[in-house]
C-alpha cells in the first residue's frame, strides 16, 4: 500500500507534522516495500490561504491510497475524499512511529 505521512523533514526518522496542509514535507512510503521518497510541501508551508486545499490536490496526485497525519482540516479533508485518499489522524513521534501506529490500527479514520 501506498501512503504519504505529513512530514517535518526527508526521511523516516524526521518527526512527523501535526499539520496536514503546511506540513514541510510529505513521505511517500509503499508499506509492502518500505522504499520512499520525500516531497517537498514549502509552497503551502506559507501560503496565506488555500494550504490545504493545494495539499490534498498534490498528495492525492501521488497516487496514494491513504494518508497519515495529525491533524487535517475540512477543506483538505474534501480534496482528499475527492481524490479517492483515506485520512487516519493522531499520528505521533517519528514517521517510522507513525507507520507502526498505522500499522497496529491506532489511529483514527476519518470518515
Amino acid at each position: 500500500m501506498k501512503v504519504a505521512v505529513s512530514s517535518q523533514g526527508p526521511d523516516l526518522d524526521s518527526q512527523a507534522d501535526p499539520r496536514f496542509g503546511r506540513a514541510m514535507q510529505f513521505i511517500v512510503v509503499d508499506t509492502d516495500t518500505g522504499e520512499f521518497t520525500a516531497h517537498d510541501n514549502s509552497q503551502n508551508l506559507n501560503a496565506t490561504h488555500g494550504a490545504g486545499i493545494q495539499s490534498g490536490q498534490n498528495v492525492a496526485a501521488f497516487g496514494v491510497e491513504a494518508v497519515i497525519t495529525g491533524n487535517v482540516g475540512p477543506k483538505a479533508g474534501d480534496a482528499l475524499q475527492a481524490g479517492g485518499v483515506k485520512i487516519y489522524t493522531g499520528a505521533t513521534g517519528t514517521i517510522k512511529n507513525a507507520l507502526e501506529q498505522f500499522r497496529n490500527n491506532e489511529l483514527k479514520l476519518v470518515e
